[in-house]
């Protein structure tokens, strides 16, 4: 497909799709959003009329089944991810995935083994963003040995607010659409991953600020997803890392990272996208400027057809990694669970 034009069709169409996917493809050269698929008949049509998309239908397997389409843009909430991909690879489609992955390992595992029958399908999943500026710097310089051998990584991933009792049950504190995804939790594994690679095991508490909500119809239900996690974690090379993912830490410190190592140390300053450093000898951090080039940020849907064109290999973010990510959520909630450290299953 080098040279011909890509049709996509959108499967959901929540905020991301509409912010991000939709504007993202019509943008590439050779690209048309041909169809949209929502949660009904009517909010599709919305979608369709608001981006000049030509079809608009009520169910998903409509548009599978529509010949024209070349690749869909998944966008639902995260239990309906493994069906739709599983079928939307089996119709011959390429298939960009909305983080996160799916429910749990198991449904990640059976995309992976699905996407690997389908190897002339291009299988990418949208990646964590929080860091997409900075993260060739930060490699490049844990590569050139800026901090000597890691000893330790802190992360701190702040959404926080005081508590809100009387707020209604947000899809991502429901266990049933979310799975056990807690807050930021996996996409920061997932930038950890591309920093320092895969943990090997994990040790975490977590708190529910309020355990019982109303949904929007009045319901109450019981919510398990936390609003606070801890993990102490060990990763491949020996490197004790602590993360901490919160939505109640109220006028608490910003979100950052920082590694430590045997002769230096850096720091990211998430929301200015800044990079300090400092080594042995220095009387503290200074800022590590990064070139206008080095700054690539967002290149989610250009990557996707590049990938399906042959012109490049997806990178961020194949579905090998989100298997890992998802593992990684297992373990951490089987280690919420029992109390008891966890080991992090391998791909």
């Amino acid at each position: 497909m080098a040279n011909q034009t890509i049709r996509i069709g959108c499967i959901g169409a929540g905020k991301n799709t509409r912010e991000r996917h939709i504007p993202g493809f019509q943008k590439c050269e050779g690209v048309e959003c041909v169809a949209v698929a929502n949660r009904s008949k009517e909010s599709s049509e919305r979608v369709a009329k608001e981006f000049g998309i030509a079809r608009a239908y009520a169910d998903w397997r409509e548009l599978l089944r529509a010949p024209d389409i070349d690749a869909v843009c998944i966008g639902t909430w995260p239990y309906a991810h493994r069906e739709i991909t599983e079928a939307s690879l089996a119709a011959g489609k390429h298939v960009l995935c909305e983080a996160r992955m799916a429910m749990n390992a198991a449904e990640g595992r059976s995309m992976l083994a699905a996407s690997r029958k389908a190897p002339n399908l291009v299988a990418q999943l949208v990646p964590a963003p929080q860091t997409l500026e900075v993260d060739s710097t930060i490699k490049r310089l844990l590569a050139e040995g800026f901090v000597g051998d890691v000893l330790a990584v802190e992360i701190n991933a702040a959404q926080g607010s005081f508590v809100d009792a009387e707020a209604p049950l947000h899809w991502r504190q429901d266990i049933r659409v979310s799975g056990p995804n807690a807050l930021t939790m996996g996409i920061w594994y997932e930038t950890l991953m591309r920093w320092l690679g895969p943990a090997r095991q994990v040790m975490a508490m977590t708190k529910v600020a309020v355990p019982r909500r109303r949904d929007e119809g009045g319901a109450l239900h019981d919510v398990k997803i936390p609003d606070h996690v801890e993990i102490l974690t060990t990763l491949g090379n020996g490197a004790v890392a602590h993360l901490r993912f919160s939505s109640i830490t109220a006028l608490g410190p910003a979100s950052e990272a920082w590694i430590f190592g045997t002769d230096g140390t850096i720091r990211l300053e998430v929301a200015a996208r800044r990079v300090s450093g400092g080594r042995r000898g220095d009387k503290a951090l200074a800022e590590i400027p990064i070139p206008a080039e080095q700054r690539v940020g967002w290149r989610v849907e250009e990557e996707f057809i590049n990938a399906i064109r042959g012109r490049e290999k997806v990178t961020h973010t194949d579905f090998e990694d989100g298997v890992r990510y998802m593992e990684f959520t297992d373990a951490v909630v089987k280690s919420a669970a029992t109390g008891q450290a966890v080991e992090v299953a391998a791909l």
